[in-house]
């Protein structure tokens, strides 16, 4: 009998693996196939030849798609977590979501940790490197040239990162038992190489998220119609109407010679056909949509803005009173054993869209900064290394992102994984200044954003506008229409 309860023992385990390794596939694999319809949106379709360049782009893309599903698995991979948990603790004895269980969470939590690595510090890098890459002098040129080339670049990279790596833990911890860590490297240089880029992460995140908050408003304003107030749209069609005929006139008029005009002109002609037809889509809009949507949605923002904050805050106190708010805390109670919320299945959806809405804000924060404006892809005319890098940035970012949350307490789910093993989680010091930086930078940020109009009013009544003390330019809506056709007015 204990022969046959083992062998059973051994089938179920096996099956419940298949299952796991099978569930992990499908959703690995509709990941792939989103990511790669998102790349291809934006890939330069000059950049599709039949040649050899040809070969080593799409071998980069399905490298870049690749990493772009890794990240998409990452932002996932909280939320999905949490309505786990909920699911579990309301369904316990449910036969149709027996494979919803504590080995899968775990096993996707480790998937995601180690495929992170894999992108950040092997296909990435050897996707840039094979791409700009064109063969030792004197051997003959080819594919398997560009990949020996690439394979000495990768090495020299390792050797580098592993030296510096040394040197910082050597500096930072040099006692006896820490210098004989440093020679194990899969022990010890790869969980701390890892816990560094984390962090750096984390610091990107608190950079980009906070500037984000604010450009939300911006975003969602141009997206949506705007309600019509002391505006005649009709004259203002009618006026753009006659600016487009003038133009239209002017760049006939031109002699094919003047190329520097025309080039100007033919710009300057676009910009003002769509500035018409954005007027004519908010001619178009029903009332409800510009009287209830906008509305609606700032409002909606502005208090999603605001949960955040005062999430923010309430963890700070938490962390002056309590030593388990510490991300790196004692251990929970497991999944599907208590709900991590007080109001159970209400405060868990409101985690996942918090957690959300802080993801879609740092990714418009972070294009938002002007140290990677250039990064920005446009449809259909980005090159594969353009690509490469957006990749690498949302990837740090997307890895960084349930760190933060459960660093600024927006979720009380415990970190798994290798996500759970930063040393600087457990430092209550950095996590207290980070929570700090958090929620007043984001005030700042607010506070800038809604008294723009104001300080504008009062640079010019001053006459200090002239010195470009305030900086609006970024949100392009006092210097230039914006994308619903008319200005922002005090």
């Amino acid at each position: 009998m204990e022969g046959q309860d083992e062998v059973s023992a051994r089938e179920q385990h096996f099956h419940s693996q298949v299952r796991e390794s099978t569930i992990c596939f499908l959703l690995f694999a509709i990941l792939y196939i989103v990511s790669y319809f998102i790349i291809t949106r934006y890939k330069r379709k000059s950049d599709e030849q039949e040649d050899e360049d040809a070969i080593v782009n799409r071998i980069s893309l399905f490298l870049s798609t690749f990493t772009l599903a890794v990240s998409a698995g990452a932002v996932l991979l909280l939320p999905f977590s949490i309505i786990s948990n909920e699911i579990l603790l309301s369904f316990p004895q449910n036969y149709y979501i027996q494979w919803l269980n504590g080995s899968l969470i775990h096993g996707l939590w480790n998937l995601a940790s180690l495929f992170s690595n894999l992108c950040l510090f092997v296909l990435m890098p050897f996707a840039f490197f094979f791409l700009e890459s064109e063969g030792f002098a004197g051997l003959k040129k080819g594919i398997r040239a560009r990949i020996l080339e690439t394979l000495v670049m990768l090495i020299l990279l390792a050797l580098l990162i592993l030296g510096i790596v040394w040197v910082a833990s050597a500096l930072i911890d040099n006692d006896a038992a820490s210098m004989e860590s440093l020679y194990d490297l899969w022990e010890f240089y790869l969980p701390y190489l890892y816990s560094c880029i984390s962090l750096m992460g984390c610091l990107l995140l608190l950079l980009c998220t906070p500037v984000g908050l604010s450009r939300m408003f911006t975003v969602m304003g141009q997206l949506l119609v705007k309600p019509t107030i002391l505006e005649d749209l009709d004259e203002q069609i009618y006026i753009i109407t006659l600016e487009e005929e003038a133009l239209q006139r002017r760049l006939n008029g031109l002699s094919s010679s003047v190329e520097h005009n025309i080039t100007e002109l033919e710009q300057e002609l676009d910009n003002v056909k769509t500035l018409k037809t954005k007027l004519e889509r908010r001619k178009k809009a029903s009332a409800w949509e510009r009287n209830l949507v906008y509305p609606a949605v700032m409002v909606l923002l502005l208090i999603e803005t605001s949960i955040s904050v005062l999430l923010v805050a309430c963890n700070i106190l938490c962390l002056l009173i309590d030593e388990t708010a510490m991300p790196k805390g004692t251990r929970g109670p497991g999944i599907g054993n208590a709900s991590l919320s007080a109001f159970g299945f209400v405060g868990a959806a409101l985690e996942i869209i918090l957690i959300f809405y802080l993801m879609v804000s740092s990714v418009v924060g972070f294009y938002s900064l002007r140290f990677f404006g250039n990064f920005i892809p446009k449809k259909d005319d980005t090159t594969m290394t353009k690509i490469i890098g957006n990749c690498v940035s949302i990837l740090v970012l997307s890895s960084a992102l349930p760190v933060m949350s459960r660093t600024l307490g927006i979720t009380r789910f415990d970190l798994l994984g290798d996500f759970g093993r930063f040393n600087w989680l457990g430092n209550f010091y950095i996590v207290l200044s980070y929570n700090l930086l958090f929620a007043i930078m984001t005030t700042l940020c607010l506070v800038r954003k809604f008294t723009s109009a104001v300080r504008e009013e009062l640079f010019k009544a001053l006459g200090l506008h002239k010195l470009h003390l305030s900086d609006t330019s970024r949100d392009s809506e006092t210097a230039k229409p914006s994308a619903n056709g008319h200005q922002k007015a005090l």
